[in-house]
């Protein structure tokens, strides 16, 4: 049962209570119990947040009480009383969630000042400049987060705005040249100014103010960078913020006095350092806001070696006590150092990995914790190119991070000048920007540096080849408008084919002109992180790729075979379109077979490559998936090519060429792919095709054998929904392998499989189990057929869906486990319960997904497949499965 007591002074809580007090006020109330100098206060709980947004904006009955008792003992231990006019105290009023979100929610600093209390402050310091500056940063703060409602002008710029207009009009430019008499007119300007936009005066009752600001973090659990940012960490909406309420103390009273903030360790590279910055004469907003540059924590050491070293032995203590790199603030108040904050720090992935594995190695945790306590998608940055750390850019539009690193060059806006100008061309950098990417951008995305898209999600076409090549791309950037040659910026900025711009594919940055990028360096440590994750994990790890070089890749990050090699892909390469295509638009059975045996020398030496690089270990293969007309020239394109014939007057026999061959595509155009012509139907209507691959497949095999390699192909039909599909084909099949091997004299371990991608076949598994050697779950279309979405609908209304909570997050990002899942699950089940050692993998794009490879685990799955470049992200993922399942070495 819940605590029903509501708040919390700093003596009374400990660290264990995050869920209650978030984690600043489990901190703050662990410091205070350690006895670090942290300044008296209490903490509102977070389901005391959650009451109040529940209730309209209501306060709980009696909680105004409760607050009122806990502000009396932080009173009574300070000395001073909110409001008197003799010895008046100051309060902080922050916010401080369960998990930490930087910057999202509300402060205010100073609460408590008024024209009294002021005056107050004043006879007391001796020091009316520090009062009057404290005063117009109150004013400032608390009109921006409770007064500002939109309609009016009470944003912390509007304040900003007034004060810089001063300083012109004094002719100083830093806040410091400012006066007290000046400070003091501004606030009485910034008082008038209050009344004028909200129609009231600024309240000068302390626990009005109080009131207000409590309020006020509240309100902020919901406001849109709050959202914005649990969305993107999914965190649920549902945990609400602590309000912490603290007694201030004051850097800005003197050279004596400072603020700062500052890890015990670097939070770029792991180095065992303190790392941060200070400013003296300054309150915590002036560090974080860039108002003022900021010293680095090392000259304090010069400055005031005494404080620094204090500091350092704080550091030391908290890291030893948490265990874990820890972000702190601090205040000096006339030589006195107070703690204000410390959590986790966030850090880059390379220092993820440095900091986890050295903390195993100083004897603080074990390797278990370390893996469990590291967000796999953080090793994403430890394998592609960065912008080099320090270096300043301008940001014109965001998007989806969908590929990830960083990249610069020139923007084209054709695939085929990306091709012609970017690598294998011309080998300049160029950014290839498209309003959306099709398979006909593939060569032109493969020439570029990055990748841009104005539509399409992170499971567009952009997104999923993005993934596979590691080519950082920002995709569904709504802020940009591409046209012929050109985009818009949300700001207005025109970028014109030829223009720099870059990208930075983590956080979906698109950057005006050129940034320094570096490759990172794959340390010491990211290799024995990982290695200890494989000696945890159960699951196998394996990766979705089409050529020798992918396959290589994906090993050397530690995959342990192929779970998709996508044969289709194959049949882009330039040489080879023409044959395909001529192949699929052939009048008679002999043509085709002609132009199969004019591919059946290509796809064989692929395949050959493939098993040579992989050596010993396993491949699925699956067999030609998408309809034909996928291969052929773009209908729309033809059409308007006829056309423009027509308008010229040609006649003759190019028309009559370009007419016919736009009949024929016509009649091969898939209105919807999903129900047409493609997978295994495409294999009973059209046998050739996958009798070449499979003869392909195994000659690649028996080829790699004889070079030393020990092949182990997997055959995979797809799109099997009726036991009676996989029958025909595979029955077909198996004769032409008995037959290539006959006549090699050459012994092959094959097997043939199905792709459960459809619902009726994940229901039905127990009957497909009879004649399938293995399953690999298709999730990206078992979830369009399941949903009845396509992954293209993102823009149209699954940002919606999600922004309105109709769907917990993206089905086509990770497993929908209600509903898809279980289909795995039942899948699973049926399978097992006819071939208990059915060999179970998954090769959607879920299978790089952190918790989708937790759900995988769960229910018995066998291996996950995923792109090269997220294979370190998988086998941390299944090794942190597997601890949370209770196991601790690998067994499977």
């Amino acid at each position: 049962m819940a605590n029903s007591k509501r708040v919390w002074l700093f003596e009374e809580a400990n660290a264990t209570m995050r869920d209650e007090l978030g984690g600043k006020g489990a901190n703050l109330a662990e410091m205070s119990n350690i006895g670090l100098p942290v300044p008296p206060g209490f903490t509102i709980t977070t389901d005391t947040c959650i009451a109040y947004n529940k209730s309209d904006g209501q306060f709980p009955e009696g909680l105004l009480d409760e607050i009122k008792t806990a502000l009396a003992a932080v009173e009574a231990k300070t000395g001073k009383k909110l409001g008197d006019p003799a010895n008046p105290l100051l309060v902080s009023v922050r916010s401080g969630a369960k998990f930490s979100m930087p910057g999202m929610m509300d402060t205010v600093l100073n609460l408590g000042l008024n024209d009294e209390t002021a005056e107050a402050l004043i006879k007391l310091t001796g020091n009316a400049r520090f009062v009057y500056d404290s005063y117009r940063r109150f004013l400032m703060m608390l009109s921006d987060v409770a007064y500002s409602d939109g309609t009016n002008k009470l944003a912390k710029h509007d304040f900003e705005h007034i004060f810089y207009d001063l300083k012109k009009e004094l002719g100083v430019t830093e806040d410091l040249d400012v006066t007290a008499d000046q400070l003091k007119g501004l606030c009485e300007t910034y008082k008038t100014y209050i009344k004028q936009q909200s129609g009231k005066d600024f309240p000068q009752d302390p626990f009005v103010q109080l009131q207000d600001g409590v309020e006020a973090v509240f309100k902020s659990w919901f406001n849109d960078r709050a959202k914005l940012y649990r969305q993107r960490e999914k965190i649920s909406d549902d945990l609400g913020t602590a309000v912490n309420i603290q007694s201030m103390v004051f850097g800005n009273q003197g050279e004596d006095c400072g603020t700062g903030v500052a890890f015990t360790r670097d939070a770029s590279n792991g180095n065992n350092e303190i790392f941060g910055e200070y400013l003296m004469n300054a309150q915590g907003e002036d560090v974080v806001a860039g108002v003022r540059t900021p010293m680095p924590i090392s000259e304090l050491k010069t400055q005031n070696p005494e404080i620094y070293q204090e500091f350092a032995d704080i550091c030391h203590r908290l890291e030893q006590h948490y265990k874990d790199m820890q972000d702190i603030e601090f205040t000096i108040e006339h030589n006195k150092l107070y703690i204000l904050q410390c959590r986790s720090g966030k850090r880059t992935g390379p220092s993820a990995v440095k900091i986890a594995v050295d903390l195993v190695n100083e004897g603080l945790i074990s390797k278990e914790v370390a893996l469990a306590r590291i967000n796999p998608e953080l090793l994403d940055q430890c394998l592609h190119p960065i912008i080099k750390p320090g270096f300043k850019y301008n940001v014109l539009a965001k998007g989806l991070p969908a590929g990830p690193g960083a990249a610069t060059g020139i923007a084209v806006f054709d695939a085929q000048r990306a091709a012609d100008l970017g690598k294998g061309g011309e080998g300049k950098k160029v950014i290839l920007v498209r309003a959306d990417t099709s398979p006909d951008d593939l060569k032109g995305m493969l020439a570029a540096e990055g990748v841009l898209t104005e539509r399409g999600g992170m499971t567009s076409h952009a997104a999923l080849v993005a993934r596979g090549f590691g080519i950082p791309t920002v995709a569904g950037c709504s802020d940009i408008t591409v046209t012929d040659r050109q985009f818009v910026a949300k700001g207005g900025q025109v970028i014109k084919e030829g223009d720099y711009i870059s990208l930075n594919g983590a956080f979906g940055e698109v950057i005006e002109g050129q940034v320094q990028v570096v490759d990172p360096e794959l340390t010491g440590e990211f290799g024995t992180l990982l290695q200890w994750a494989d000696e945890t994990r159960r699951l196998g790890i394996r990766t979705n790729a089409d050529t020798p070089e992918d396959v290589a890749l994906a090993i050397k990050l530690g995959a342990e075979g192929v779970g998709l090699c996508r044969t289709e892909h194959m049949f882009f390469a330039e040489e080879r379109r023409p044959v395909v295509q001529a192949m699929i638009l052939a009048a008679t059975e002999e043509e085709r077979n002609a132009k199969l045996a004019e591919l059946l020398p290509f796809q064989r030496e692929d395949f050959k490559g493939i098993f040579e690089a992989l050596g010993s270990r396993p491949a699925t293969i699956r067999l030609i998936d998408p309809p034909l007309h996928e291969f052929l020239p773009s209908l729309q394109t033809l059409i308007e090519e006829v056309a423009t014939l027509k308008a010229k007057g040609t006649t003759g026999a190019e028309l009559e060429a370009k007419e016919k061959l736009l009949s024929q595509v016509e009649s091969m155009h898939e209105i919807n792919p999903m129900m047409g012509l493609r997978g295994c139907r495409l294999s009973i209507v059209f046998p050739g095709i996958v009798e070449m691959q499979t003869r392909a497949i195994l000659e690649g095999a028996i080829a790699a054998k004889k070079a030393g390699a020990d092949p182990h192909p997997e055959i995979m039909i797809p799109l099997v929904g009726h036991v009676n599909e996989l029958k025909a084909v595979r029955s077909n099949l198996e004769r032409v392998a008995k037959l290539v091997v006959e006549e090699s004299g050459e012994t092959i371990d094959y097997m043939f499989g199905t792709m459960i991608e459809i619902p009726r076949a994940a229901l039905t598994s127990d009957q497909i189990a009879e004649e399938a050697e293995f399953f690999s779950f298709g999730t990206n279309d078992l979830t369009q057929m399941t949903f009845g979405f396509s992954r293209d609908d993102s823009d149209k209304f699954l940002k919606p869906y999600i922004a309105q909570k109709i769907l917990p997050g993206d089905p086509f990002e990770a497993i929908d486990q209600t509903g898809v899942g279980q289909l795995m699950k039942i899948s699973v089940e049926l399978a097992k319960k006819v071939r208990p050692n059915i060999k179970l993998g998954i090769c959607g794009e879920h299978g790089g997904e952190p918790s989708s490879i937790a759900f995988c685990h769960e229910i018995g799955l066998n291996y996950v497949s995923c792109s090269p470049y997220r294979v370190p992200i998988a086998r941390l993922a299944a090794a942190q499965a597997n601890l949370k399942d209770g196991g601790s070495n690998r067994d499977r």
